[in-house]
């Protein structure tokens, strides 16, 4: 893929040097004598990578770095100065510059420097259109994703699909646990009978009885005629039983006895009959240790309990996130009448990094609110919502961010090495003794630091 530099510089010459310099490699090279041309010259055209001097005319380097910043999907920023200093250098990469270089550069080193920060910029591009392409095969019904657990998944359907057996679907809310149900109910050979949910915990104790195994003329007020219950109705197919864990204790019993008998009596009715259901329950509790707390029966946990299927929260499967943006885009998109929109490498990395505590039915909300209120072809950070978008900036550990497609280490240790370099030179006017003193490495180690960074120091006396 083609690469585009910026080049930002108040002297000509620089800017003109370094311009045959890059085009030279291949890389499509523009020019800017001054921030505020570069500023103008940015939302106009893709950049993947700012290189500014940092002293120019009414705004800085510095100036420029943090404008650019606030760009929705900005280019990388790389700064330059003939004027080194600790402060400067710690404060262009806290700004969040990608690199710092000293004039006068090695060209070699600069060539280097350069072509990384596009390799790698190149290689996260890469990633994510290789997982958006992935989202089309990698599916099963309309389950998504490659993620080792998900692939275990499939292949538990397909073994127990065509049996009979019971099964439970264990997870957090918003999971996919009726897909796994849907899933299961399609490549059974049931999947001609009707498939039958039914929310467990969103029906009150005194209806979920005659919801559940219907009911005859006249069992209670209002009962004006006689109504099949959901067991009847899923009769050849599949039943599947939603957040059975908030299911009552008198209800386990008189569910456990169907289960058990394969027979159900109407609520007012005198007779069994009986009935011919496939079970699939869900649940996001841990039923095992509501048991231990005598919160489930026993006998009903071990029942439903046949197949035991653990669905993964979507924050321990962040590869598959690409695929199912994809798959929520184009299905929100149909639905609301516009073009599928793109996903900016910027923001699909906020998008990998949540922790989506909703897992994916609150993945699919965020995308359905960005499709509805993005006016253009991309779907943008300030898109997303800022719940999201503040977990992702704050992060968690030491508040270091290791990007999903990786780093250099070695690369970053030594920006770190040339920033404790060059704090230890100004402390010490540039004595490169007793700087070295100061950091505990020896005379030769800091003068080969000097010459490989571009310091410009020279040892006083």
């Amino acid at each position: 893929m083609a690469r585009k530099i910026l080049v930002v510089d108040d002297e000509r010459s620089m800017t003109q040097m370094l311009k045959i310099l890059f085009e030279k490699e291949g890389i499509e090279t523009a020019t800017a004598s001054s921030a505020e041309e570069a500023l103008a010259a940015i939302p106009q055209s893709h950049f993947d990578l700012v290189l500014s001097d940092i002293r120019m005319g009414r705004l800085s380097g510095t100036d420029l770095l943090r404008e650019v910043k606030k760009f929705e999907t900005p280019p990388d920023v790389i700064l330059m100065t003939a004027y080194a200093t600790a402060e400067s250098a710690i404060e262009a990469l806290k700004l969040g510059a990608v690199d710092y270089i000293v004039k006068p550069f090695d060209i070699d080193e600069l060539l280097h420097r350069v072509t990384s920060v596009l390799e790698k910029r190149n290689l996260i591009e890469e990633n994510i259109q290789l997982k958006l392409e992935l989202s089309k095969v990698e599916k099963f019904g309309d389950l998504i994703g490659s993620n080792p657990e998900m692939q275990k998944i499939y292949a538990m359907i397909e073994r127990i699909a065509p049996t009979n057996s019971t099964v439970l679907v264990q997870g957090e809310s918003g999971t996919g646990k009726e897909l796994v149900a849907r899933a299961i109910h399609s490549h059974s050979l049931r999947k001609s009978r009707p498939f039958v949910s039914v929310n467990s915990g969103g029906i009150p104790e005194t209806l979920l009885e005659s919801e559940l195994f219907g009911y005859v003329k006249g069992a209670f007020t209002g009962a004006a005629q006689t109504k099949k219950g959901l067991f009847d109705v899923a009769a050849g197919g599949t039943l599947f039983l939603d957040e059975i864990g908030e299911m009552s204790p008198l209800m386990q019993v008189k569910l456990l006895r169907a289960i058990q008998e394969k027979t159900i009596r109407p609520v007012g009715a005198t007779a069994e009959h009986e009935v011919d259901v496939r079970l699939i329950a869900a649940t996001n509790k841990d039923l095992l240790e509501m048991v231990k707390h005598n919160g489930f029966r026993e006998d009903l946990y071990y029942r439903i309990n046949v197949i035991n299927i653990p669905m993964p929260p979507l924050r321990e499967r962040r590869e598959d996130i690409p695929m199912l943006v994809s798959h929520f885009i184009d299905k929100a998109a149909r639905a609301m009448g516009k073009t599928s929109p793109e996903v900016p490498p910027k923001t699909m990395e906020l998008l990998e990094k949540y922790d989506w505590p909703g897992n994916i039915r609150e993945l699919q909300n965020v995308i359905e609110r960005a499709i509805a209120i993005s006016p253009g072809r991309t779907i943008e950070p300030s898109h997303i919502p800022d719940n999201v978008l503040g977990f992702c900036a704050t992060g968690k550990l030491f508040e270091i961010d290791i990007r999903a497609d990786g780093f250099s280490l070695n690369d970053e240790i030594e920006k770190i090495r040339s920033i404790y370099v060059l704090k230890a030179l100004d402390m010490e006017g540039g004595n490169l003794t007793r700087a070295a003193k100061r950091l505990g490495i020896t005379f030769r180690s800091i003068r080969y630091y000097v010459k490989k960074y571009g310091l410009g120091y020279r040892e006083n006396s």
